[in-house]
């Protein structure tokens, strides 16, 4: 949870710097005009995305701590949750290095199978009784 929290911390950092650039930055009205494609527009992605995915790793952490969940299956649903963050930060190398896309496609499809396991793990784990019980 702890890395969660970080990315977390790290993108609403990145949100503030985008909010200067908006609205106090030297130039402004220029980046504001172009604010709606390009790079721009990727910045506010890998902003809104960083965090998204750092809130679902939040949850994710907690779920994987609270609930009985076998252990192997925990490991691996919290490994491709994290990998998930490689889509917020592969949209910010894509704007500032212009690195092919490639972490963005790993990343969103491993925070997408993370989700979907967990969900299909819980479903399963409802039938047994001590996961019952924590839920």
């Amino acid at each position: 949870m702890g890395l969660g929290l970080l990315a977390m911390a790290g993108f609403m950092a990145y949100g503030f710097l985008l909010i200067y650039l908006r609205d106090f930055a030297p130039g402004k009205e220029a980046w504001v005009a172009a604010s709606a494609s390009g790079a721009h527009f990727e910045a506010k992605l890998a902003h809104v995305h960083g965090n998204l995915l750092a809130f679902l790793n939040l949850v994710i952490g907690y779920l994987l701590i609270q609930l009985p969940y076998p252990p192997k299956q925990a490991r691996a649903i919290s490994v491709l949750a994290l990998l998930g963050l490689l889509m917020p930060i592969g949209i910010l190398m894509e704007v500032l290095w212009h690195v092919p896309p490639l972490p963005v496609v790993i990343g969103a499809l491993s925070m997408t199978i993370s989700v979907a396991w967990l969900g299909v793990l819980t479903l399963t784990q409802a039938k047994n009784p001590a996961f019952s019980k924590n839920h």
